[in-house]
């Protein structure tokens, strides 16, 4: 089915140079914001204690991160789950207690302002694992992106793998940048939903790309500029539907799919969003500011045999 009734002619390349000073906005905003506030690290990354109560009433955030202030258990990150009854508290490792000490002592503080509290879960990561966790998903990302430079620059060209990298690398550059603007919990589930990003995104060039180097060998007339900005035309009705649909599945997930998975359905809404703009005007243009043409694309000419022979006689 058709999003548009009729061939679609607008012009994405002449926006490029206000989209591309848009993208280095949110690019400098992000960064400034990741080097300043860098990211709300889970427990999976930063090693601690999770701690997970519930209340009969509301709960006062202020009055709970002041109680374990005031018995030593400084820093706390005190936040809702779910609901305004379901309280969790993080805390740093403390030397000298277990994991059930710490989930019970702060029980113990918790009780004598509000004998209803009760302790839900309790939950312990070293620091030692959460320094792996770091090391490893950081290793994953980086090595994701060479590979697909790799595979982009045998499939079709250099200046198109440079492009596609770059657009993934934005990606995930602006979603850390919102996940470090809006304080959000980033753990491992936010981490797999970022790989998933690069994924999606990447399906989206890829289509585009396929449709460019079919134009440069289709189309006698036209420059690369009119090659690209058709291939974008050809091509668009299938990014919107995609995106939209995908875009559906996750607002449920976000709205009724819980705490537990409420940061990686945010990371991949983001990221969807991003992702598709990026495809249009990060990935293309880049390859067209790099200089790609039609012989860059064209098929390598092969020799007949005896074609030397026939040529010298």
């Amino acid at each position: 089915m058709q999003l548009f009734s009729g061939p679609l002619n607008f012009d994405f390349i002449k926006l490029r140079k206000v989209m591309m000073v848009f993208s280095l906005i949110l690019l400098i905003t992000s960064v400034g914001s990741l080097s300043t506030k860098f990211l709300n690290l889970g427990l999976d990354f930063t090693g601690g204690t999770l701690i997970e109560v519930g209340y009969e009433e509301t709960a006062d955030l202020s009055s709970i991160r002041s109680q374990l202030d005031t018995a030593g258990f400084k820093g706390a990150v005190v936040q809702y789950f779910g609901s305004s009854r379901d309280v969790t508290v993080r805390l740093a490792p403390i030397e000298g207690l277990k994991n059930e000490d710490v989930g019970n002592k702060v029980l113990e503080i918790l009780k004598t302002s509000d004998a209803s509290v009760e302790k839900r879960r309790s939950e312990y990561v070293g620091p030692s694992v959460g320094e792996e966790l770091t090391e490893q998903g950081g290793l994953a990302m980086l090595v994701a992106l060479i590979c697909i430079m790799i595979y982009v620059a045998i499939r079709f060209e250099w200046k198109f793998a440079v492009g596609s990298v770059a657009a993934l690398a934005h990606d995930v550059t602006i979603t850390l940048g919102l996940f470090s603007i809006l304080g959000l919990e980033f753990d491992l589930t936010v981490l797999a939903a970022l790989l998933a990003v690069i994924g999606y995104s990447l399906n989206d060039t890829i289509v585009i790309f396929d449709r460019i180097r079919e134009n440069f060998l289709k189309m006698r007339k036209g420059g690369p500029t009119e090659v690209i900005n058709r291939s974008l035309n050809q091509t668009i009705s299938r990014t919107i539907i995609t995106s939209l649909t995908t875009i559906l599945v996750l607002a449920a997930l976000f709205v009724v799919g819980g705490e537990l998975i409420h940061g990686f359905a945010t990371a991949l809404l983001m990221g969807v969003v991003i992702g598709t703009y990026s495809s249009i005007y990060v990935a293309s243009t880049l390859a067209l500011a790099l200089g790609v043409s039609k012989e860059d694309l064209m098929p390598p000419e092969v020799e007949k045999e005896g074609a030397d022979q026939e040529a010298l006689m």
